[in-house]
């Protein structure tokens, strides 16, 4: 990791975008500063940022579509959405379109600086090892694309689905708790990471479904296993 981690910052509220960054940059963070989705994904591609913050509502192109545009060519730079949005089905949207992660405005910079921190360790500590292919019954996985395959039909995960399915995997035949899963993957057990982890577990039953012997079964209200 460079000196100064540098981020790319999509957001168009100027006092909104000059606090972040004045904040972030105490932090030993450069920060390059966008006002629009196009001008976001142009900053990602010149200059190389190590994590992206971008807002949800923005001009030109929304935040979604600049994460869906990224993970065409990036599985793995994590991406932080900002959104005044509070409903889970938006907070869904989210995850399923690239982000790793989310702020509900209005929030406090320290927050922010956890969450950052929380995901670049992450992604430091996955490095060079998860490139391998993972068998679970009669599908190979594979995490570093993002797909499962069965039967020579692959089928592309989202991120979310991808993290949640090695996370079920590193403990599989063990039941594993709800909060342990969302501190891990989400960083926080909240209500709506609640949720929106419910809705991966079921589409990962249904994406699993072709093996019997592949099952994710739970313990209401406490854990997950994956049986494989």
């Amino acid at each position: 990791m460079s000196e100064k981690i540098k981020i790319v910052l999509a957001e168009d509220e100027p006092s909104l975008a000059l606090i972040i960054k004045e904040s972030l940059e105490t932090r030993n963070f450069e920060v390059i500063v966008t006002e629009d989705g196009d001008q976001a994904y142009n900053a990602y591609i010149s200059e190389k940022p190590e994590l992206l913050v971008l807002d949800v509502m923005m001009p030109k192109k929304d935040g979604f579509t600049v994460a869906e545009q990224i993970r065409k060519q990036d599985k793995r730079i994590p991406i932080i959405f900002l959104t005044a949005k509070s409903q889970t089905q938006d907070v869904v949207d989210g995850f399923k379109h690239g982000g790793n992660d989310y702020l509900k405005k209005p929030f406090s910079m320290e927050e922010l600086i956890v969450r950052i921190h929380a995901l670049l360790n992450r992604v430091e500590n996955n490095q060079g090892s998860d490139d391998g292919l993972t068998h679970i019954g009669g599908y190979i996985f594979d995490y570093a694309k993002q797909s499962l395959t069965y039967d020579g039909n692959t089928e592309v995960l989202t991120y979310r689905e991808a993290e949640v399915l090695k996370h079920l995997y590193s403990t599989k035949n063990e039941m594993v708790t709800r909060s342990h899963i969302l501190k891990e993957i989400w960083g926080d057990d909240d209500f709506f990471n609640g949720r929106s982890l419910d809705v991966f577990i079921t589409k990962l039953r249904k994406k699993l479904d072709k093996d019997k012997n592949v099952q994710i079964i739970n313990s209401r209200g406490y854990g997950y296993k994956l049986i494989c």
